[in-house]
């Protein structure tokens, strides 16, 4: 940990949980890596390529939506069995995705009948999940997803239209305004670099620190 981060966190304590949510590209994975390198959080991290159906949804979404959404959960809730298990002597935990989440994706992409399915084996492995200390939602618009996404030159990634990250981006959007089950704050990620702006993330940093409850908003052109 830098001299100005153990500055920043004198009296201040860290958040036990912290998850990070917003599109594929705006930089969740990204974020948790720091915040776990800073400090010494365990990582709970999605993992895609473990995904054997997501290229072929990006290919056909219509026909693969199922069998990509419910490999997706299984994989969720196997990774946050972590925090279950915990005791009291456990690491912090920062992870990219919050499992509460995992229907908005499932409302975009299936059909009633498809959904009532995933609805009932969503509801039987998500009993006593745990919620975020902090929840930190990461916006930013679909041009900007766009270019991120094809900088970091993933193939099957190179199929994902601009009318499903509008799509998403609503659909989160809708899902954020109305949620309170954690303290929220939502982050103008458009003009931030989180990889390599030691500004950028210190002042995340600092913000969020003294978050205990309710809905924040950080924009980074306020602190440059």
């Amino acid at each position: 940990m830098t001299d100005e981060l153990s500055s920043l966190l004198r009296g201040r304590s860290l958040p036990p949980f912290i998850a990070i949510e917003g599109v594929i590209g705006v930089g969740k994975t990204t974020l948790a890596r720091r915040l776990a390198q800073t400090f010494q959080y365990q990582t709970i991290l999605e993992d895609p390529t473990a995904n054997p159906f997501l290229t072929k949804f990006y290919e056909d979404m219509r026909q693969h939506a199922l069998a990509t959404q419910l490999s997706f959960l299984f994989q969720r809730t196997q990774a946050i069995q972590a925090l279950r298990q915990s005791d009291i002597f456990a690491p912090l935990h920062v992870a990219d995705f919050m499992l509460q989440k995992d229907p908005l994706f499932a409302r975009l992409t299936l059909n009633s009948e498809e959904y009532e399915l995933y609805d009932k084996v969503y509801q039987q492995m998500t009993v006593d999940v745990p919620r975020p200390d902090l929840v930190i939602y990461l916006q930013a618009p679909t041009d900007v997803l766009l270019s991120r996404i094809e900088r970091r030159g993933i193939s099957s990634e190179r199929r994902i239209s601009a009318d499903y990250l509008n799509k998403l981006n609503q659909a989160y959007s809708e899902f954020f305004l109305y949620y309170d089950d954690s303290p929220l704050l939502i982050v103008n990620a458009s003009d931030i670099d989180l990889a390599s702006s030691d500004a950028d993330y210190h002042n995340l940093v600092n913000y969020f620190l003294d978050i205990r409850s309710g809905r924040h908003y950080f924009n980074p052109t306020f602190f440059g």
